[in-house]
């Protein structure tokens, strides 16, 4: 049975920070790109991050360039994104995906930003 389970979310301060984790199982992890998405209240979903299978290709929104960093353990079919300098904009449900063969979705983790 195929999985991602986010975690890792929460409430946080405008300049604070938050690291989500997704946890795969079920699929050859190492050999899928692996991206985190977002969707905020009323707004489409938007790609926030994008990893290579091997971990050395990395690409990100120019919203979140500097303050986010998308990072992966193959041994531990964990995929990361550190999250700092976050704003009110930030504040999303943040959603792992995995692509190669096909295509797999996590049920999200939501990250509120507010003061």
């Amino acid at each position: 049975q195929v999985q991602l389970v986010e975690s890792g979310g929460g409430l946080v301060r405008p300049g604070g920070s938050l690291r989500l984790s997704c946890v795969a199982s079920g699929f050859a992890f190492s050999i899928y790109a692996m991206r985190w998405y977002r969707q905020a209240p009323g707004k489409e979903r938007e790609l926030v991050a994008r990893i290579s299978s091997t971990g050395g290709s990395t690409n990100y929104a120019d919203s979140v360039k500097g303050r986010f960093t998308i990072s992966r353990d193959n041994a531990k079919a964990t995929v990361y994104l550190e999250m700092s300098s976050l704003k009110l904009e930030d504040t999303a449900v943040y959603y792992c995906h995995a692509s190669f063969q096909r295509e797999y979705w996590g049920q999200g983790t939501q990250v509120t930003v507010s003061s």
